[in-house]
């Protein structure tokens, strides 16, 4: 009680402005955690209906304590018949693709919180001290540990023998895949406050391209770092600092020689992969969780969970399903004509890709599934906040 009284006592003596500012900084915050100012939008209640697709669970294992309800950017990855998870405890897992069978597993004895990223032979994970660690992709021994300047909070990308981090402190920095040595690094300043989180690089032919929480996107060399364009993707708006965030923190993809990606109170753009100019931007949507699509289309979670699909050509939404609203989802993914999605209790969503209309769900797990799901030959794999690892079909 003396802390508040103090507190008011502060505000009262800077006027009624201060006041206003922290009421807005507070209630900005509320929206973001809780899903709505004051909690007054609780999430959606799930609708009955008549499921037009069989699902079915392959398989389902644990990989530890998962992200232990931390934000955290621990995926699942895929690459030669297995999949590949991390916990925050440190433990990393390689399973058998179609039976989920363990193949390997391996301590690291550190506080993991992105990866693992997959390159030739390497499987690289970051803590949040500071650390790169490279394991063999085929039993999982260290292979080599290297420090950066922060802790890491975008998954790792390798390509052509160069392992691309992002931390948090704005900096990517560049090292030798075969022996984490240093290469180059490229530091951006980023604002005081911004949204926990980050999205990883893009590799594109030679370039490195990376969102920013300053609401922009640049392009470097990929071979040595060196400044090749940069645009604003997003543009600050707003009284509050909070109203200001426009961290683009969402992984960009790219198709058809255009960069896609979204931001928080920023919009999606779309984004010239040449030169970086900016074709169109759709600004009535908020996003923090991810893109992805298919051959024409673009789909998202936004920041109230509704999900939508965009056309590729000129951002303009074709359906939005409203019926998972502050469910907290994840971002989609396209299998075959569905739409797959995640939320907070665990339930995995399949929605039409002609219309957004619910076709089916299934509980895996009663915990939080905030990765992106991850679709290999017709399965779709799935990684949720307590280390459920599962592979699922749906027809």
């Amino acid at each position: 009680m003396r802390l508040i009284t103090l507190l008011w006592l502060c505000l009262s003596l800077v006027g009624c402005a201060a006041v206003d500012t922290l009421n807005e900084s507070i209630s900005g915050i509320s929206d973001y955690f809780s899903g709505g100012q004051d909690n007054t939008d609780p999430p959606s209640l799930l609708v009955e209906y008549v499921p037009e697709l069989k699902t079915d669970v392959l398989w389902k294992e644990t990989v530890g304590i998962g992200a232990d309800l931390q934000a955290l950017k621990l995926v699942a990855a895929v690459g030669n018949g297995k999949i590949m998870a991390a916990d925050r405890g440190g433990l990393v897992q390689a399973r058998d693709l179609s039976t989920g069978d363990l193949r390997w597993e391996a301590e690291t004895d550190t506080s993991l919180s992105a990866g693992p990223g997959l390159g030739a032979g390497t499987v690289i994970v970051g803590s949040s001290n500071a650390e790169v660690i490279a394991l063999a992709s085929e039993n999982g021994t260290v292979l080599w540990k290297a420090k950066v300047s922060s802790e890491v909070l975008a998954v790792p990308v390798v390509a052509n023998g160069i392992v691309l981090i992002r931390t948090t402190d704005g900096v990517i920095v560049a090292l030798n895949e075969k022996t984490g040595a240093k290469l180059w690094s490229y530091e951006v300043n980023v604002p005081a406050l911004s949204v926990r989180g980050a999205g990883k690089p893009l590799v594109v032919e030679d370039h490195v391209i990376a969102g920013y929480d300053n609401g922009k996107l640049i392009a470097l060399r990929l071979a040595d770092g060196k400044y090749v364009w940069e645009t604003s993707v997003a543009i600050p708006n707003g009284r509050s600092e909070v109203e200001r965030l426009v961290d683009v923190d969402v992984d960009p993809i790219t198709a058809g020689g255009v960069v896609y990606v979204a931001s928080y109170h920023g919009g999606v753009s779309a984004i010239s992969e040449l030169d970086g100019d900016v074709l169109w931007r759709n600004e009535t949507i908020s996003s923090y969780t991810g893109l992805s699509n298919d051959w024409r289309y673009l789909y998202l979670s936004d920041s109230e969970s509704n999900i939508w699909q965009l056309d590729q050509r000129s951002g303009s939404s074709l359906w939005k399903q409203k019926e998972l609203r502050q469910r907290r989802t994840s971002a989609p993914v396209v299998y075959d004509d569905i739409v797959a999605v995640g939320d907070f209790e665990g339930y995995v969503h399949w929605l039409s890709r002609i219309d957004g209309r619910q076709l089916a769900r299934i509980q895996i797990t009663d915990s939080a599934i905030t990765a992106k799901p991850v679709v290999v030959d017709n399965t779709l794999y799935v990684y949720a906040q307590d280390g459920t690892l599962a592979a699922l079909t749906a027809h």
